[in-house]
């Protein structure tokens, strides 16, 4: 059962009870990510995401690191383009020292300039590795290839050069403008008591005070082009793409049954036909992400350079095939159980359950019960999926990035006018 309650300073709860567990898990959201951040700000939100683990004026970072090792938790910390997220899972049991660590390392951290400098000197390297992965880079580059300079095509780790000038007064100034009780809410899953943890809850946050900043969304404008950054690998990494849905689009569920089909796992067309039956690639899938106001969908193969033609002209051909055929009844069943059977099996973690609340709420506002996203997906046509895949997948909207010993500045040309 799915409790929604307010403090009266605007903090929210979102609570789900799962009697038949253990354990609980416990997240402290914050809505604000690398979406909110000027260019000279880049990558500010992952640096205090950091820093929030460094120490607090009541425990050190090793007591941080060490409170819920202690009882077998687990502690953590994420941060997306437009959220943060800090969490814990542990035995319910257990339930106020987890309430007690996070709110300790989000309302009371430090900042202590030692702390800062020290971080800064690791997210560099952070990035640096990120430069040497070029399976992850590619996705990046793909971003901002579509989306240019628009907040959301940036990394949201940011570059050495915006972390490097970041001063402790910035990070202040950017904690104390987004981390108040109208821009957090707090998401409970698991094994609890309903009364003792909003008891608990309103104990620790209903005396905060400040209110929700408004983000002004600016939508980004996406580009056609092609972006190839010439790197010393053995592979050559491709990412290609068109902007996608909203999170709240009317047509979402029918965009995840494309990219399921397309590139959603093991049975999908481009894993049969690319790596299977052709063996171009290892890895070839493609996936689908959501924001407030816009979406980017994505394929992306990492294979040798003779073999990057090929694969290319495969994709195309499996795109205009579901743009003019449609998909088989069999094909659009098995994406449609294997949607449902992913869903509802990943709602056995309680993690899971916890982010789901965390996320519906910051985007949606509401949650939508699992019955409810299955009846939609259910529902999708073979006429939906035709219609969807003839609007969103145009030539005129594909953008390629690609990272390697390769480069083809015409390739979108030379693939779709074939």
């Amino acid at each position: 059962m799915i409790q929604v309650a307010e403090l009266a300073n605007g903090f929210k709860v979102l609570t789900e009870h799962i009697p038949h567990v253990r354990s609980v898990a416990v997240g402290i959201w914050v809505d604000v990510g690398s979406r909110d951040e000027r260019d000279e700000q880049a990558g500010i939100s992952h640096f205090i995401e950091h820093l929030m683990f460094k120490g607090t004026t009541r425990r050190s970072a090793k007591d941080i690191a060490e409170e819920l090792d202690a009882v077998g938790g687990q502690l953590n910390a994420f941060t997306t383009k437009e959220y943060t997220c800090y969490y814990a899972r542990l035995l319910d049991e257990y339930f106020p020292l987890a309430v007690d660590l996070l709110s300790d390392m989000v309302l009371n951290s430090r900042f202590d300039p030692s702390d800062i400098d020290r971080e800064r000197n690791v997210i560099v390297e952070e990035i640096k590795m990120y430069e040497d992965t070029p399976d992850e880079l590619v996705h990046d580059i793909f971003a901002s290839t579509i989306w240019r300079a628009h907040p959301l095509g940036r990394p949201i780790i940011g570059d050495e050069r915006t972390v490097g000038s970041l001063s402790r007064q910035d990070l202040l100034s950017f904690y104390h403008k987004y981390y108040t009780p109208g821009n957090m809410i707090v998401t409970v899953a698991g094994n609890f008591d309903h009364k003792q943890v909003m008891s608990i809850l309103s104990a620790t946050f209903g005396n905060l005070t400040g209110a929700k900043k408004e983000r002004l969304y600016t939508t980004p404008e996406p580009a056609r082009q092609v972006v190839c950054k010439t790197k010393d690998t053995e592979q050559v990494h491709i990412c290609l793409g068109t902007p996608g849905l909203a999170i709240d689009h009317e047509k979402i569920y029918v965009f995840q049954i494309i990219n399921t089909i397309l590139g959603g796992g093991l049975s999908s067309r481009l894993f049969q036909e690319i790596r299977e039956q052709r063996g171009l690639v290892y890895s070839v899938f493609s996936y689908h992400s959501s924001y407030h106001d816009s979406g980017l969908f994505c394929i992306y193969a990492g294979l040798s350079k003779k073999n990057v033609p090929a694969a290319l002209e495969l994709i195309i051909k499996e795109i205009r095939d579901i743009q003019n055929n449609g998909v088989r009844p069999a094909e659009l069943q098995r994406a449609k159980d294997q949607l449902k059977g992913n869903l509802l099996l990943s709602m056995e973690n309680v993690n899971t359950r916890m982010s789901r609340l965390g996320k519906s709420q910051l985007y949606l506002g509401k949650v939508i019960p699992p019955e409810e996203i299955v009846r939609r997906i259910m529902a999708v046509t073979d006429e939906d999926i035709r219609d969807l895949a003839r609007t969103m997948l145009k030539p005129d909207n594909f953008c390629l990035a690609s990272v390697g010993p390769w480069e083809n500045e015409k390739v979108l040309e030379e693939i779709f006018n074939n």
